[in-house]
């Protein structure tokens, strides 16, 4: 027990500060989005809590597992990845939510997304990878290798969350680049990749079209996405410079901003409290963000440093795609805010990675690459 206590102690202590005040503003926006004159106990506002606990928790015992632990364990990792992906559609524990087949039902007390836990182990499968292949990154077929080892789960992944498929690639590419690709090559890479966009949008699923569509033709209302966006706009423009007041938005109130407790909660947060409300969200997460590169600086491997880079990447993209798509500068997938987002699933998966980096931070000595 004292050493679980002393772990603690070697923890980066503004990273948690900055995840507590995320974890504040998001249970309080929670408790907005159910307000009806009086405060209440909503059922949102407590899967948020106790996932936030058990975040806590999870954070402080993956603290007890040295982070290289899992070097050649990758083929291990990448069959249990494939295997939680492949879960929901197992009959009786795969259901459909959002018109896609993403999540798995726990007893139908609440539901999970497997995705989001996949990406963690994604990000260790990678940085093994990479860490051993790292040379063969200045060829042409080095990266297409690489592409290879990731392509399998994000492809499975796409099928059903477009999303979360962006997400997988954007962890890829920082990993890549950050290992030390030449950029012509990753280039040549790049264009055959856009090659191929034509061809993957066919497999794409018809709801996922629409959304594409919708972000391509934003003046028609009527495609999906595009009343909830305009609705969303109006609830951010109407925020102004200090909002209308914690608990008091009208857009809110009325029930206009879609999916408020999840997708679209940074709505919620300009209308209540304005610009100034929103600029300290963002602040919050460079913050947040500065800690992690700060890590990666005084990271003591390669493999350490590929890890925190991979988590980087999926963070700076989730923030980015979410709150670009209230504003309807992003297509709407239905990508979550870290920490503030309603939902057990990601609140949970988030602690998780960030009790990787804070791991990665103290078993870390600074060297130069």
């Amino acid at each position: 027990m004292d050493k679980f206590f002393k772990s603690l102690k070697d923890l980066d202590k503004i990273i948690l500060i900055l995840v507590a005040i995320l974890g504040l503003i998001s249970l309080l926006m929670l408790e907005s989005t159910a307000y009806q004159g009086h405060l209440t106990l909503s059922r949102p506002v407590i899967i948020q809590t106790v996932a936030y606990i058990l975040g806590f928790f999870a954070v402080a015992l993956i603290q007890n597992i040295d982070y290289h632990f899992f070097i050649g364990l990758e083929k291990l990792l990448y069959g249990l990845s494939i295997a939680l992906l492949f879960s929901v559609y197992v009959p009786g524990l795969g259901v459909t939510q959002y018109g896609s087949r993403a999540w798995i039902s726990l007893a139908g007390l609440t539901t999970l997304q497997p995705s989001e836990f996949v990406k963690i182990l994604f990000v260790l499968i990678m940085a093994g990878y990479l860490s051993k292949h790292r040379d063969e990154l200045s060829t042409f077929i080095g990266v297409i290798k690489s592409g290879l080892v990731a392509a399998p789960i994000i492809l499975i992944v796409l099928k059903e969350d477009l999303g979360s498929a962006l997400v997988y690639m954007v962890m890829w590419l920082f990993m890549v680049f950050f290992a030390g690709i030449d950029y012509k090559i990753l280039l040549k890479f790049m264009l055959v990749a856009l090659t191929i966009i034509p061809i993957a949008y066919k497999f794409l699923s018809p709801y996922q079209k629409e959304r594409i569509e919708a972000f391509l033709h934003p003046e028609n209302l009527s495609l999906s996405g595009n009343y909830q966006v305009w609705q969303s706009k109006v609830a951010i423009g109407s925020g102004g410079v200090f909002g209308q007041g914690l608990f008091n938005g009208t857009q809110k109130g009325l029930d206009f901003i879609p999916v408020q407790q999840s997708d679209f909660i940074f709505s919620v947060v300009v209308e209540e409290l304005g610009f100034a409300g929103g600029a300290f969200v963002i602040l919050m997460y460079g913050f947040l963000l500065g800690r992690f590169t700060r890590i990666v600086r005084d990271s003591s491997d390669l493999y350490g440093a590929l890890i925190v880079i991979g988590f980087i990447g999926m963070f700076l993209f989730q923030i980015f795609e979410n709150i670009a798509m209230t504003m309807g500068i992003m297509p709407v997938t239905g990508i979550t805010l870290p920490l503030l987002s309603g939902g057990g699933t990601s609140v949970i998966a988030s602690m998780i990675s960030i009790g990787v980096i804070l791991n990665v931070g103290r078993n870390s000595k600074r060297i130069k690459f």
